[in-house]
């Protein structure tokens, strides 16, 4: 009952923090999580809804609902009229919400001196990465505004060069025995991230390790879990969650409230080695806590996250402070790591070109285990345990449903085959921030009923919908996020020896090879989507032939066992003792 209250406090915090910084994004995430609850209703108002309305409750309903051409159709409905003053604030707030800067910055303009509008005008400009400025802005601000000033001094301190102490412990590792720092795991986060995570650990479970995974402080009450305990075990796996009863209010002071929880586990569970992951915030707690007990660490970059942020923005990100700011202390963590892992050969350049040292650099791609090392089903099979239609043909992904991943293009390629291919489904299994915008463009692409959306499925099933596919579809945008960073689905596809066809970008192009385990597409363009995936339905015996080369190759290279070997290698050579 006593950790419930606790939870229940941590929520309300991270609800009091959100409302302060930014209202709006609290709407989403509330509308994301519940979205049973939420979607249905917020539908149903924007079709009542008078088409010219652009009253707040519409605003957010069309938001929740994931209609993007309707959300921007009435903001500018409202920026070419006569709103000023609060009502202009808040519908700036809305339009940086919607990814629309421009018309944000149209509202901003009429919001003039209006309660708040320094808060939104500093959300603005952090938006473009213009960090000092946002928190400059904020000077002379009532005291919501100070409580929100002093959260992105404390930010952007963090971005810049602050640091976190702890003292140096006697201490004395136990052999085999290693500790991760987890950004959030199953079996409350789905994630390709939690995904790897826990593979992760069963596989150095496997090898001989004695593992242990941590949770960053305050997951996973910080995503709404109120009745998480302290501790979960998955698969015989152990995840301990940090749950104070009350976390700090800044960013500098939660890592250290953190970085001293990590150090009282690790003075309990005594590791030889610490293994965490990007961003560069876990590094700076696992780094000081291995300077306190004297050990080394292996810092993982999973993917390029000034990137990731990089591609929702304009083409200026780039050259923004927060982005020149991030890619230094990413640089820097990986600097001080003891040993750098990271997903493929395009990954590795970018660390080695950050001016890392190669030899310092181990690939661990990612790979497969369990029940997609057994002999796959024929889709028929697959189609049956499924309650799909067998005698239909099967095209899709299994994916986070996120903007880069370029679930929209497929589904334009699907609508160019559809006509002429009366037997044609498509199947999207998975769920994201793009899932109601999806869900509205198949609505109004004249196939919906021959369009799948599963929701996220429990991953004891997820071969099953690999198997079900004739072509599995990985359409990625082109961005310098897609082009370096290796995700995982295309590998679990190519293990169920199933032909893949992707975006031709580097990081893809690593794991299906042209013509010999897939086809690559221009990413970005349906045309050139539609014409691989027609190819391999026309011609099964080239799909099967893909499938099965590509998963030969992945039995041969991309097993998570095999990742476990080569990080003890590597491990040994730094006097750890596995």
């Amino acid at each position: 009952m006593m950790q419930l209250i606790n939870n229940v406090r941590l929520a309300q915090s991270v609800v009091r923090q959100h409302l302060t910084d930014d209202p709006v994004i609290l709407f989403l995430q509330l509308s994301r999580r519940l979205p049973s609850a939420v979607l249905p209703l917020a539908k149903r108002l924007c079709q009542l809804a008078p088409k010219n309305s652009t009253s707040a409750a519409v605003l957010f309903a069309a938001l929740a609902a994931g209609d993007d051409a309707d959300v921007e159709r009435r903001l500018r409905i409202a920026a070419d009229g006569s709103v000023e003053g609060d009502k202009a604030r808040r519908l700036a707030d809305v339009a940086l919400a919607a990814n629309l800067p421009a018309v944000s910055d149209a509202f901003l303009a009429k919001a003039g001196t209006a309660r708040h509008a320094k808060q939104a005008r500093a959300r603005r400009l952090w938006y473009d990465g213009d960090v000092s400025e946002a928190v400059a802005a904020l000077d002379g601000s009532g005291p919501a505004g100070q409580r929100q000033r002093a959260r992105l001094a404390a930010e952007a301190a963090i971005l810049a060069d602050a640091s976190l102490s702890l003292e140096r412990r006697p201490y004395a590792p136990v052999p085999g025995r290693i500790l991760h720092l987890l950004t959030n795991s199953l079996p409350h986060t789905a994630s390709g991230y939690a995904q790897r995570s826990h593979s992760t650990l069963l596989a150095q479970r496997a090898a001989g390790w004695d593992v242990l995974a941590v949770t960053r402080i305050g997951y996973p009450v910080q995503v709404g879990k109120l009745l998480a305990k302290t501790t979960d075990t998955v698969d015989g796996i152990r995840y301990q969650r940090l749950l104070p009863a009350k976390m700090a209010q800044t960013i500098d002071a939660r890592l250290q409230q953190q970085a001293d929880e990590l150090l009282a586990v690790a003075l309990d569970f005594k590791p030889s080695v610490l293994h965490t992951t990007t961003h560069y915030v876990n590094g700076l707690v696992v780094r000081a806590v291995a300077e306190a007990l004297g050990i080394p660490w292996v810092y993982e970059v999973r993917g390029q996250l000034a990137d990731t942020w990089a591609s929702t923005r304009g083409s200026g990100a780039r050259s923004s402070e927060k982005y020149r700011l991030f890619q230094n202390r990413e640089t820097e963590v990986m600097q001080a790591a003891d040993l750098v892992l990271t997903l493929g050969t395009a990954m590795k350049a970018n660390i080695v070109a950050a001016g890392i040292p190669a030899s310092k650099v181990l690939i661990a791609p990612n790979a497969v285990g369990g029940n997609f090392l057994a002999e796959p089903l024929d889709k028929a099979s697959a189609r049956r345990e499924l309650g799909l239609a067998e005698d239909a043909q099967f095209i899709g992904t299994v994916s986070s449903l996120v903007p880069y991943e370029g679930i929209e293009d497929l589904l334009a390629a699907f609508v160019r085959l559809a006509g002429d291919l009366p037997r044609l489904r498509l199947l999207i299994v998975g769920d994201g921030s793009s899932m109601p915008s999806l869900q509205i463009q198949a609505q109004r692409s004249g196939y919906a009923d021959r369009i799948i959306f599963t929701g996220r499925v429990p991953r004891s099933r997820t071969a099953l919908y690999h198997q079900a596919l004739d072509v599995f579809v990985v359409p990625r945008k082109d961005l310098e996020v897609t082009r370096s960073v290796t995700p995982l689905k295309p590998v679990e596809a190519m293990a169920c020896a199933r032909p893949v066809v992707a975006s031709d970008l580097p990081a893809l192009a690593e794991i299906v090879e042209d013509r010999v385990t897939g086809l690559l597409a221009e990413a970005g363009d349906p045309d050139s989507f539609a014409g691989a995936v027609r190819e391999l339905l026309t011609d099964p015996s080239l799909a099967a032939r893909f499938g099965a080369a590509g998963r030969e190759r992945v039995l041969q290279d991309r097993t998570w066992a095999a990742n476990a070997v080569a990080l003890a290698r590597e491990l040994e050579m730094l006097g750890v003792t596995i």
